[in-house]
């Protein structure tokens, strides 16, 4: 008897194919809407369509035979980044920062020492961050009408958002800004960050791969990344340097089960590149009981902080940490009742008692991957810890959820995802639907994890009520068959963090 014809390997390889070329349909004017200010509800159509399709596509992927997976993957992952260089950046003008910081070292001059706003770096102004009006001259007719662009002085507007504050970028951020410049043919403009993105999200797909290859895990698990919508908006089309920092993140805790101290040193260029990567450290640690095991690991991994810092400090003449405690203030993580941080944490504790709640939460999520943790699987203690950080902080900035998909694609449990989708509707839905989006978005976020933590628990047990004990079933996605993915120790069923 004949198998049914949608059953047939090449019946699912040509399924997953449409999946994907609709999902690159859909992206394309999706990088290219300008609704952000305009039409923000239209634009979230636009992301959910692509978010929609990219989830079939991943289910789809799970009928597909071992042989067609890693040409679809990297296919896939080229037409996804493809998509992002479609248009300019839409809802981000943080790489027009990148670009003047690049330009700002080309001149010999620290970035940390001057805002671009300032008189003294006037010589280094072109009509593109400081566009004319159309009688071609910098007047105050170039701002009318274009929220994106911002006055800097009478008469001069720039397209850099926050022009008169000092940059917060670390030095292996600054570092990429120079070389992209110096790389750059003249005109390249917006376009070198895109390229320069796409690259990156290209290599943290074959850096997954590789890590996911080395450990025997599936390898269907790197489409979380390789086809999300979001690598196309924030990692392509908006050229955010996160990407940068999860290329080293990836790089580390694929290396530091091993070799701790090359993983270190890695942590410290990523911690250099973007500090939010050291939210990770706590999942290297796991099961970690020696002090001179942790310290094969921090230490390097300060050093290497501390060395990329070195010849900003002394090339500069002002603190190399810029903006940054301002930028934290202004996003109010040092005031709870401004703006839509701690949003979960505030429907059920008074204002004030959310920055001590987020401490308290973060410190017993820490204490358990270091007590319960599975040492050989570091990048699952650093999800459930990145994913709690978010869900207590409810960042508004969509960008920086590509570190927690990146750890999604390593360790395999996709309702994180659902935390990634909430700050996407925190940074463009809030904009339509008002500010209970992002309680309701991060509270749906939230119930998602529990719902597939409590999925995973009862499928071990009835694993355990059938003699399987120590197998653990692969999750929804059909991802890990009947052996446990945590190497020689296995899965706990009642522990949320998996490993």
């Amino acid at each position: 008897m004949n198998r049914p014809r949608a059953n047939h390997p090449r019946a699912r390889v040509a399924l997953t194919v449409v999946l994907l070329a609709a999902l690159t349909a859909v992206l394309v004017p999706a990088v290219r809407e300008e609704g952000y200010f305009s039409d923000p509800a239209g634009l979230t159509w636009w992301y959910a369509a692509a978010w929609t399709l990219f989830a079939a596509a991943v289910w789809s992927l799970r009928r597909v035979p071992g042989r067609f997976l890693v040409p679809l993957l990297l296919a896939g992952a080229v037409a996804v980044c493809a998509a992002g260089l479609a248009g300019p950046p839409l809802t981000s003008t943080d790489s027009f920062r990148y670009a003047w910081d690049g330009r700002v070292q080309a001149a010999g001059i620290s970035p940390y020492d001057h805002a671009p706003a300032d008189p003294a770096l006037r010589a280094l102004r072109d009509d593109w961050l400081f566009p004319p009006d159309s009688r071609g001259s910098r007047g105050a007719a170039a701002c009318d009408g274009h929220p994106d662009l911002v006055a800097v002085e009478p008469g001069v507007c720039t397209r850099i958002n926050r022009p008169t504050v000092h940059t917060i970028y670390p030095p292996v951020a600054e570092g990429w800004f120079g070389l992209v410049h110096f790389l750059s043919p003249p005109g390249a403009r917006h376009k070198a960050f895109q390229v320069g993105g796409a690259l990156l999200a290209l290599a943290v797909t074959g850096a997954l791969l590789l890590v996911q290859r080395r450990r025997g895990a599936q390898l269907r698990d790197v489409a979380y990344w390789a086809w999300c919508p979001a690598v196309a908006v924030e990692a392509v089309n908006n050229a955010h340097v996160d990407v940068l920092a999860v290329l080293l993140s990836v790089a580390a805790l694929g290396v530091v089960v091993r070799r701790r101290a090359l993983g270190g040193a890695l942590f410290g260029l990523a911690i250099a590149a973007k500090l939010l990567p050291a939210v990770l450290l706590p999942g290297a640690l796991a099961g970690v009981r020696r002090w001179r095991d942790a310290a094969a690991l921090l230490v390097p991994a300060a050093a290497v902080v501390g060395l990329t810092y070195l010849p900003y400090v002394l090339a500069s003449r002002s603190s190399v940490f810029g903006y940054l405690g301002g930028y934290a203030q202004e996003e109010g993580y040092e005031d709870p009742g401004a703006g839509g941080r701690y949003a979960l944490l505030r429907l059920v504790l008074p204002d004030s008692w959310a920055v001590p709640a987020v401490a308290v939460g973060v410190l017993a999520v820490v204490a358990y991957v270091w007590r319960r943790g599975d040492p050989g699987q570091p990048w699952s203690g650093a999800l459930l810890v990145t994913g709690t950080a978010f869900l207590l902080m409810t960042p508004g900035y969509s960008w920086y959820a590509l570190l927690l998909i990146a750890l999604v694609a390593l360790d395999g449990r996709a309702e994180w995802l659902g935390v990634a989708v909430a700050g996407l509707a925190a940074y463009v839905s809030v904009r339509a639907l008002g500010g209970q989006t992002i309680p309701v978005a991060y509270g749906l976020a939230g119930a998602a994890v529990l719902a597939g933590w409590a999925l995973r628990r009862r499928a071990g047990r009835r694993a355990a009520a059938r003699g399987g004990e120590g197998v653990v079933p692969g999750p929804p996605h059909g991802s890990a068959g009947a052996v446990s993915r945590c190497g020689t120790s296995p899965r706990k069923p009642s522990s949320p963090a998996g490993c």
